[in-house]
């Protein structure tokens, strides 16, 4: 397998972890001391030309993202196991659900304020300002103070901007903004009964409640909507204990308990 990935815990159900578009799977670092790793395994890939996977070359597209995390699951030697994607990853984590063969063997998927499968499709204004992220740190930092509420420390923001640059590639960062903002696979998804919690911060501006009802809560037949207090677009980050008590208390009404 040549993606690289992080793995944490040993537990008996298994977890692919998607990342967002900003940075690799180390966005997720303030919750790793603090996941079930006795019920859970979580693995946690890095996409193409981002931090483990920094050399590899590709497409950087979301269908190959899918291919690749397909893959992987197969190399781990998963018969079924739960998702989770953030942000762009969210609509990655789609994609894989269209493109496995079998859908089923996926027990369920949570959303982590989530691009939708029809993409962002940003207006002019905004494109310009994600463009320009691409080579300006300014608008990096602009674009994470927006969908965080502009409430979060210069310092968290400094760093995220930082580590932004430290975990990607030009090539791939601004091949995967055109995939998340441009691509549509909406109609693909409609009617797929795997069972779904969308997480959305109460301090988003970008992912709403409004926006989840008019996507993910009528496509998904089984989806449902949780509003996390007191966090942004990085609920891993800014609120990481509550985070991990939302997605494992999710999770654990797929898990069969066994009977003694």
């Amino acid at each position: 397998m040549t993606l690289g990935y992080t793995t944490i815990g040993e537990g008996a159900e298994p977890v692919l972890v998607f990342h967002s578009w900003m940075s690799d799977h180390t966005v997720w670092s303030p919750i790793l001391p603090v996941l079930d790793g006795q019920t859970f395994t979580y693995v946690f890939p890095d996409y193409r030309g981002y931090g483990r996977s920094r050399q590899l070359k590709g497409r950087y597209t979301l269908t190959e993202i899918a291919a690749d995390m397909i893959e992987l699951i197969e190399h781990l030697g998963w018969r079924r196991f739960h998702v989770i994607g953030h942000s762009m990853g969210a609509m990655a984590m789609q994609r894989l659900l269209v493109d496995i063969n079998d859908w089923q063997r996926i027990k369920s998927a949570i959303a982590v304020t989530p691009i939708p499968a029809s993409g962002a499709q940003l207006d002019e204004s905004n494109w310009a300002i994600f463009e320009a992220s691409i080579t300006d740190s300014e608008c990096r930092r602009m674009i994470l103070n927006v969908i965080t509420g502009e409430r979060l420390p210069a310092a968290w923001l400094d760093n995220r901007v930082k580590e932004s640059y430290l975990t990607t590639t030009e090539e791939a960062y601004a091949s995967y903004l055109k995939a998340w903002v441009f691509d549509d696979f909406s109609a693909s998804v409609m009617g797929l009964n795997t069972p779904l919690l969308t997480l959305v911060g109460e301090h988003d501006r970008a992912i709403t409640e409004s926006s989840m009802a008019d996507t993910y809560l009528k496509w998904y037949p089984n989806a449902t909507l949780e509003i996390l207090g007191n966090s942004g677009h990085y609920p891993m980050q800014e609120t990481p204990l509550a985070f991990v008590a939302a997605i494992e208390r999710f999770m654990k009404r797929f898990v069969l308990v066994p009977t003694f």
